[in-house]
């Protein structure tokens, strides 16, 4: 099923979409590229060495509305007016993931929830690549998927799925579909309304049937009330920490057991990822691993060896005694809380960026009982220092990565930890997580 004769349009000109525009042109179709923003010089290059017409710093309509077809990038509000304005069209207007979806021969599994979503992804990964199979990563981590597929297919691939791109998933299946938890994120993007939001994640399990999967947290409340308004025909396991799970699995007495086809157990102090938040994600890729019957003793290996994912708790250096550890990739409240919840020494805490709806009173207790100093890193610290000032001795500004690191290392003593959570989008000082943490660690380094 080519696109020969056919013209596509792409909106946005980052990974999803430039992966989009290459694989429709392998396809043969005539392709036309718009951002409304200007385009990254990598991307804008790819897309100049393979002659596809493309616009940045607006958008041409009388260009896009040509199209047999509009395929959407997922960081693209709904609201905008360009996808406002073809939604008064009959253009069908798609998302890269369902694109590149007809053109997979491949089993899905697909991951959302709130926190988590790239550990477990990359941990799922490292099962079935262990357990050697044709398997490959994507969606919201690492290439698009679209891209992937210009090479060639996998058997097998293992798809972390934010909201945005739930929300432009029309007939788009999962084979297994894993919810690892929900909490307050993005909440300007849902109009403010929680239950838009637990509405766009449940989209994951839209169109599976009675052969299909569904993973998720039976300690969050939150899914649990919205599957009860479902009618799900497929296959359901669940996870725990606490109870008991006839199809899933959960921890008794320090022990991982999962109950799929016959029982597996391991101790969780051989678990490679530590904390709680860790433990449900090691569940929910166990369970996966043992629904496709990955062999226990491949499971079981892998839990134990895997290495976790770049700017997630991720441990830089010890310098006389203090150690510096980099979690750029939190970026709500949710994760800010899960990593100061594992912090087991005396913590100077940086915080800061693009708020996104936060309520720092979450962090309170954890804050009293983990943080002895504050760093602000971001433009507007405000709502941080109204929350905070009275709960610590020390809280300052930085104005950059370097300034930051160096007011910690100040504050820090012998057997302290300095750890990046900013609990914000990183947009106000940083193009991304991924350069605000790199920024970090360089600074790190420079001590």
């Amino acid at each position: 099923m080519g696109l020969k004769n056919k013209y596509i349009a792409v909106i946005g000109a980052g990974e999803s979409g430039v992966g989009a525009a290459l694989l429709a042109q392998k396809l043969g179709a005539e392709v036309f590229v718009s951002d409304y923003g200007s385009i990254k010089e990598n991307y804008k290059k790819e897309l100049e060495e393979n002659s596809i017409s493309f616009e940045e710093n607006g958008h041409s309509l009388h260009k896009i509305e040509k199209a047999n077809e509009v395929i959407k990038s997922p960081g693209i509000p709904q609201d905008s007016a360009v996808i406002q304005h073809l939604k008064k069209t009959n253009i069908p207007l798609i998302s890269e993931i369902e694109f590149a979806s007809r053109y997979s021969q491949a089993k899905t599994i697909c991951i959302t929830g709130s926190n988590g979503k790239t550990t477990t992804t990359m941990l799922v990964y490292h099962i079935f690549q262990k357990a050697g199979y044709n398997v490959g990563f994507g969606g919201n981590i690492g290439k698009s998927f679209a891209r992937q597929l210009l090479v060639s297919d996998c058997d097998y691939y293992i798809l972390e799925l934010s909201s945005f791109q739930l929300d432009d998933l029309q007939e788009f299946k999962a084979d297994i579909s894993i919810i690892l938890n929900i909490t307050p994120d993005h909440l300007d993007r849902y109009e403010y309304n929680m239950d838009l939001y637990v509405d766009s994640k449940l989209r994951i399990i839209n169109n599976q049937t009675k052969d299909d999967w569904l993973i998720y947290n039976a300690d969050d409340s939150l899914i649990k009330s919205a599957l009860e308004k479902k009618s799900p025909n497929f296959n359901i396991a669940t996870f725990s920490l606490t109870d008991e799970q006839q199809v899933g699995g959960h921890i008794n007495k320090e022990q991982l057991i999962i109950n799929i086809k016959d029982q597996f157990t391991m101790s969780i102090h051989d678990l490679a990822l530590k904390g709680k938040h860790n433990t449900q994600n090691s569940l929910a890729a166990g369970i996966a691993a043992r629904i496709v019957e990955i062999r226990k003793d491949i499971v079981r290996q892998s839990l134990e060896d895997f290495v976790n994912v770049e700017h997630r708790l991720e441990f830089v250096a010890k310098i006389n005694g203090v150690e510096f550890i980099n979690d750029s990739k939190a970026t709500n409240i949710n994760s800010t809380w899960f990593a100061l919840e594992s912090m087991e020494k005396p913590t100077v805490w940086i915080v800061g960026g693009v708020d996104k709806g936060n309520d720092y009173n979450e962090l309170l207790s954890l804050v009293d009982e983990k943080v002895k100093a504050i760093i602000c890193l971001g433009e507007d610290n405000d709502k941080i220092k109204e929350a905070f000032q009275s709960k610590v001795e020390t809280l300052v500004e930085a104005r950059d990565a370097v300034e930051a690191v160096a007011y910690a290392y100040r504050l820090a003593r012998k057997d302290d930890s300095v750890l990046l959570s900013p609990a914000c989008a990183s947009f106000d000082l940083f193009e991304s997580y991924e350069d605000r943490g790199n920024q970090f660690k360089q600074a790190v380094r420079m001590l």
